[in-house]
């Protein structure tokens, strides 16, 4: 994932010096997204063109570069710098394929891009054919060289109008920051698919809300105090942010951000533009200032190696989070939802519960899909939100569509809720994001409370969207007296379960000796059954993404349809083996490993027989079936 950052500073002191370092510690918060190489774009000290930094490799190399700019101690009012980190999609890793990207030697205009262009392809095709020389092999390229091309024939155009033309000419999920030499301390920001987060900060004191201005165009200019000193912030993330400001606008689909030269903002919306005319007409979008539901302390390291590893070692607190005041709360035994409260019926009316998602959270939807089923008493399916819209599958009036994100801001699945939207599904959403894109747009929902997540790899937001789901499924079931006895065990384990994370994470030392045995394989295996299929396939996916080892999740049900000729004696397998209602025929899948010589790793449940499990493997405590 690209992230992207900008600081403009207006009737503020500043050097150049703290204008790079503003936007290098913006990069750094976005490190965790995971990146190949890194750019930074300033005013120049002539303040004739952009001056780009742009280098293979991580930000700590960056830093080194921009060191060397030239008179850092300069005194600056006004500016408009824009960062970004680059993980590659369109090019190899390289200099002159990362961000920002130029549109000509003169870098006229310069721009940082989260997301893809997927008409790349035709636009290059037709700018090359107007003579446009291509530099990088990058999607984002296409964006510059086009903006120069329209402003070459329309040298009237201000730069929102200018802008407005080119994200019309662009099919895609993106989010872009320009500037230009041609308008000097202005900057254009649009929002339509990828995430974008505005920061507003008063150096000296100012105003917590936005006073509206009407232009003379029909659109909206944002104001608070003439010449008042005033900074702002454009992240892909919060994190950036935070500990700059709280007040933030989250930009919605279509949002166009127009910084003026006189530290005003214009925020637009495109979706009533037409290409017939070079002015579409604006569309105002009043908004107020909204707090940024991030501490600084949250997003620190702390006494941890890594981010992953702080947020694993949350996990014993997070789960208490996500069931704060829900289970149990106020003197109430039993489970209240108050975030879907208003549309609980509606749900229950459903004929059916499609639940949404990608990658870890698609995982967490596995996981949860029978005890859903179980408790609601009505058909779930489990959908990829990207073979979902592949398919465009029927939706009616009353099915409950579920979309999980830990971000809010998954673009596959935002397309999937947009199409949901339009059959007037009931739609659920279950994010880690005040605020987020799908947080605004579903009818309910359940935050996770788990706070940030910073580690790529999500570790504490699958163990919140997992209770949070069995959450869901108990507030469903409530008022069936045949499930009261199935739904307190239910409810037992998860009063326990803090604790039983907390002994799990203590098994730390063990873990890591069982790692160094595995390292050096390049493949790997890891098979389970109900419950725990979701667990395989979760692991395989972060041991793909975080030691690059090939691995795959199996349903030890499916052993004799293929997977079972890959076991022998030295193919790493790891076999989870808890005691719970499928035991018996987990069981029957590890002795069909054991037949064919395999020396399986096995996480089974504490005290577990070795007449059935051989000694020598991870154990955990656990109370009911599903909370295994």
């Amino acid at each position: 994932m690209c992230g992207i950052f900008g600081y403009l500073n207006y009737h503020y002191d500043s050097t150049r010096d703290k204008v790079l370092k503003c936007l290098i510690v913006g990069l750094r918060r976005l490190e965790y997204r995971g990146y190949d190489s890194a750019g930074i774009s300033i005013d120049s000290i002539e303040g004739s063109k952009p001056e780009l930094f742009r280098m293979k490799g991580n930000v700590s190399e960056l830093e080194k570069s921009t060191s060397q700019a030239e008179d850092l101690q300069r005194s600056i009012r006004n500016h408009v710098g824009i960062a970004h980190t680059r993980w590659a999609t369109h090019g190899e890793p390289s200099e002159r394929n990362s961000h920002p990207q130029r549109s000509d030697p003169n870098n006229q205009f310069v721009v940082v891009h989260n997301g893809i262009i997927t008409n790349f392809s035709p636009l290059k095709q037709m700018l090359t054919g107007k003579g446009f020389t291509f530099e990088s092999d990058t999607d984002t390229e296409v964006i510059v060289k086009l903006t120069k091309y329209i402003h070459d024939n329309n040298p009237s155009f201000n730069f929102k109008e200018l802008i407005t033309e080119v994200t019309q000419l662009l099919d895609g999920a993106f989010a872009i920051i320009l500037k230009s030499s041609h308008y000097p301390g202005e900057a254009v920001a649009v929002k339509r698919g990828s995430p974008l987060i505005l920061g507003i900060n008063y150096p000296m004191g100012g105003p917590k809300t936005l006073r509206l201005i009407p232009s003379n165009r029909n659109g909206t200019r944002v104001h608070a105090q003439e010449m008042n000193a005033v900074e702002y912030y454009l992240a892909s993330d919060g994190t950036a942010i935070v500990e700059h400001t709280k007040d933030v606008i989250y930009l919605e689909d279509n949002d166009l951000l127009h910084f003026t030269n006189d530290g005003c903002f214009g925020l637009y919306s495109l979706e009533q533009g037409s290409l017939s005319s070079p002015r579409m007409n604006d569309s105002a979008i009043p908004s107020r200032l909204k707090t940024l539901e991030v501490e600084l302390s949250q997003i620190e390291m702390g006494k941890y190696d890594h981010y992953m590893q702080k947020e694993i070692f949350e996990q014993s607190e997070t789960v208490k989070e996500v069931m704060r005041g829900r289970l149990d709360h106020a003197g109430y035994s039993g489970v209240k939802l108050g975030g879907i409260s208003a549309r609980l019926t509606d749900i229950k009316r459903s004929n059916r519960i499609i639940m949404i998602a990608c990658g870890t959270s698609y995982h967490s939807a596995v996981a949860t899909r029978a005890i859903i089923e179980e408790m609601a008493e009505m058909p779930v399916t489990v959908e990829l939100a990207s073979d979902f819209m592949d398919r465009e599958p029927p939706i009616f009036r009353n099915d409950t569509v579920v979309f999980i994100s830990q971000s809010g801001e998954t673009a596959d699945s935002l397309i999937a809720l947009q199409y949901c939207k339009q059959y007037r599904a009931l739609c659920v959403g279950i994010t880690n994001t005040v605020g987020s894109a799908i947080a605004r747009a579903t009818d309910c929902g359940i935050h996770l409370n788990c706070g940030p997540e910073i580690g790529v790899a999500s570790t504490k937001a699958y163990t919140s969207q997992i209770i949070a789901l069995v959450l869901l499924a108990l507030q469903l079931g409530e008022n069936s007296n045949h499930l009261t006895a199935r739904r307190e065990e239910i409810m037992t384990g998860l009063r326990l379960l803090p604790l039983n994370v907390k002994k799990a994470l203590e098994l730390d030392a063990t873990v890591r000796s069982v790692a160094q045995t595995l390292h050096k394989h390049s493949s790997l295996l890891i098979m389970g059954r109900g419950y725990q299929y979701a667990t395989c396939l979760e692991a395989a996916l972060k041991i793909k993404e975080i030691c690059y080892v090939h691995c795959e999740g199996v349903m030890s049900g499916e052993l004799k349809h293929g997977p079972l000729a890959l076991i022998d004696d030295s193919l790493p397998i790891i076999f989870i083996a808890t005691r719970d209602k499928f035991f018996s025929k987990v069981s029957d899948g590890f002795r069909q490993v054991l037949a064919r010589k395999g020396q399986p790793i096995v996480i089974c449940s504490e005290g577990e027989s070795e007449e059935l499990i051989p000694k020598g493997d991870f154990s955990s405590s656990y109370s009911s079936d599903l909370i295994r």
